[in-house]
């Protein structure tokens, strides 16, 4: 039998995880008991909201913990602190990180599982084949992919939302740019994947967070992942534009080499947070334990 362990980040939106555990638990009715063994993991990223009591009774899912962390480090730190806390204290198979707010949909679960159950040693991504935002944000997460295609040569389709099996989950626990970038840490590590493909779901609640800021942040802790062959490929472009336009330099003409020489001290500045004695020691931030079931 099985054993799954779902990891869920929070902060603050907790009626979303509650909403959330009960579409799973729903949609797990029809597995046996016999063929998986699922349980749940939530990291409390240190919310300043109350947890509200749960009336929910859960029939599919076995347990759920939730682990507190003392200060909040956001998405990606809890993502890691989760994993590093399953890998040291739990008897698993394969974990599967979901978000929170229900854009990681439920219904996914069953073919990211079969197919989990199919290649039991590979990771399995939910790639994104339909978004539900706004055109704007559609259109800046596409540059956002094309940005880190052209710097680092990865394409990333995927989030947070995979199957891991136990032996990547322990490599990435030993990988401290999983403290920073949970895509770009798995792009690394597992380069023989297989794929479901996901429809990106809509919020139960509230509007997305995810801002133009973050969404810049996020693509380039993913571009810092692979710090090395981003400053290699920004040298060449650097030489071949200014090639290109030393005739005819211009303040316009020599924005886009101010642009890359940013991006690259960006990059910089973030590959030094990747600090394996922070990660290792990242646990020392989880204070409580407590169990809904």
């Amino acid at each position: 039998m099985k054993k799954i362990k779902i990891l869920i980040p929070v902060y603050n939106d907790w009626q979303s995880v509650f909403k959330l555990l009960e579409n799973i638990d729903r949609g797990l009715d029809s597995w046996s008991p016999d063929v998986a063994h699922i349980s749940v993991l939530i990291v409390n990223d240190s919310s300043t909201e109350e947890r509200p009591i749960n009336n929910f009774t859960f029939n599919s899912l076995k347990s759920i913990q939730v682990i507190n962390m003392k200060e909040n480090k956001g998405h990606a730190r809890c993502n890691a602190a989760g994993l590093k806390y399953i890998n040291e204290n739990s008897d698993f198979d394969l974990v599967i990180p979901m978000d929170a707010d229900g854009e990681d949909r439920p219904e996914e679960l069953g073919p990211l599982l079969c197919k989990g159950f199919e290649y039991p040693t590979k990771v399995i991504t939910a790639n994104r084949v339909k978004r539900s935002e706004g055109f704007i944000f559609k259109f800046c997460y596409l540059s956002h992919k094309y940005l880190t295609l052209v710097f680092t040569g990865q394409t990333i389709k995927y989030g947070n939302y995979t199957c891991l099996p136990k032996s990547i989950v322990n490599e990435m626990v030993n990988d401290s740019a999983t403290w920073s970038s949970f895509s770009g840490s798995l792009a690394k590590i597992a380069k023989d994947r297989e794929s479901i493909a996901s429809v990106r779901g809509s919020r139960y609640f509230g509007p997305s967070k995810m801002s133009f800021v973050n969404l810049l942040k996020h693509s380039l802790s993913i571009i810092a992942v692979f710090k090395t062959t981003s400053l290699i490929r920004s040298v060449l472009f650097l030489i071949a534009y200014l090639f290109i336009v030393i005739g005819n330099m211009s303040i316009i003409t020599l924005m886009p080499v101010a642009a890359v020489v940013i991006m690259m001290i960006s990059v910089v500045i973030l590959s030094r947070r990747e600090n394996m004695v922070e990660f290792n020691n990242s646990l020392e931030n989880i204070h409580t334990i407590d169990q809904i079931k």
